[in-house]
């Protein structure tokens, strides 16, 4: 069977992708989902005009020529915390104390700080004495709508709500938003060899790890994981269990995808014309499964070895699952740094090394395999200390040190 490349297999993944339904939610159940319609202002931002600063609302004609050797006087007839709904009418030669985001009076048009009076803060409540003129009239004032008017669209849409973009909806007045709903993930490792991490191993087991690493990148990946769980290489014990996720919109296995005697994922559903068992021109990876249950479900069938899960999630599943929540930006950052050492790559096959990122140099960051074994598909350990993943392509067969690499940060 010849090698696809990576991207023939996204393209087929990608194709197969739809949209997930839309939902309205409260600001504050929002975080980490994906806009399905922009978020347009309620109210101006700023709301009204207010100061900028702790000080004096004045007029600015008034105080225009304000110097330390010829100061102006005048006299206070308001104070203004932030909150009030006050607005006292200002005459020639009066003034209001203010603070930060106050309301600017309608008679004012310009702010004098407290560092540009005699007294300042301490003797401001009856007498304003300014020793410098403000720079221009409207010096130190917010307008309304000086970031953005009712309407305006504030976030546009298929963009990630985060901290900052939630805090720009609240402000603008917004308490609810329409989002696309998190895909519902069913997570399966499988094989007989797989034990619960903590337990007492036999001969020929080892801890299960990989539920852990595909549940949680699915949920950074924006999913929700309904089910994770673990099946031996019995085909009934699997199919039963797969049967039963019929609630997921995505069915993540990992192992027996191989070409092993008991690779119980291809041997269950190699004959089912809607999942399809390939390999990738990719290095660790290459095998692959990908197709439709009949419920619906996307299925990904990925590698068993725990580097070669992590790659192939965020290979393609990432893509897929970014997709389904109406995101346009599918693939993690890329920086193209030197490497500091050599290593090898295999031939014929793009590799996905588990990286570290020296930061000493902040005008020259570099590059280093994460674990002593370079790209070994087994060396789960490893994975901790990699926080990129260098990317070698296909026809290269050794990286130098100080050779130019691609590298996509995941953490």
């Amino acid at each position: 069977m010849s090698l696809r490349t990576v991207e023939e297999h996204l393209a087929e993944i990608l194709a197969a992708v739809s949209l997930t339904d839309t939902v309205d939610l409260p600001l504050a159940a929002a975080s980490g989902r994906t806009l399905a319609a922009p978020v347009l202002a309620r109210v101006d931002i700023p709301v009204f005009d207010n100061s900028a600063m702790d000080g004096f609302a004045v007029r600015f004609a008034d105080v225009r020529s304000a110097t330390a050797e010829a100061p102006v006087a005048l006299r206070v007839v308001a104070d203004l915390p932030a909150g009030t709904d006050l607005d006292p009418p200002l005459g020639p030669g009066e003034a209001a104390r203010i603070m930060t985001g106050s309301p600017l009076p309608a008679a004012a048009d310009t702010v004098v700080p407290f560092e540009d009076t005699v007294g300042g803060l301490d003797d401001s409540l009856e007498q304003a004495v300014v020793l410098a003129a403000p720079r221009a009239n409207g010096a130190h004032v917010r307008r309304r709508g000086g970031d953005a008017h009712t309407g305006d669209e504030i976030i546009p849409a298929n963009v990630p709500l985060r901290a900052l973009q939630l805090a720009a909806a609240a402000a603008a007045g917004v308490p609810r938003v329409s989002v696309c709903r998190a895909p519902r993930v069913v997570v399966l490792s499988t094989g007989t060899e797989l034990a619960e991490p903590g337990t007492t191993l036999r001969r020929g087991q080892i801890p299960e790890s990989n539920s852990v690493l595909l549940s949680e990148l699915a949920r950074e990946a924006g999913a929700e994981v309904i089910h994770v769980g673990s099946v031996g290489d019995d085909e009934d014990d699997f199919r039963a269990v797969l049967a039963s996720a019929v609630d997921a919109d995505v069915v993540i296995t990992s192992g027996g995808v191989s070409a092993g005697a008991y690779e119980v994922v291809k041997n269950a559903l190699g004959s089912d014309a809607a999942i399809s068992f390939v390999k990738v021109a990719m290095q660790p990876g290459k095998p692959q499964g990908f197709g439709v249950l009949p419920g619906g479900a996307l299925f990904f069938g990925l590698p068993g070895n725990p580097v070669s899960s992590a790659v192939s999630f965020e290979t393609f599943v990432r893509p897929a699952l970014l997709a389904m929540q109406g995101r346009t930006d599918l693939h993690r950052p890329l920086l193209r740094l030197p490497a500091s050492e050599g290593w090898s790559t295999p031939p014929g096959r793009r590799q996905y090394l588990p990286a570290a990122i020296d930061r000493t140099d902040p005008t020259r960051w570099t590059v280093r395999p994460a674990t002593a074994g370079g790209s070994g598909s087994h060396l789960a350990g490893g994975l901790a200390r990699a926080e990129a993943y260098a990317i070698v392509a296909a026809e290269l067969s050794r990286v130098e040190p100080g050779d130019a690499v691609d590298v996509m940060l995941v953490s």
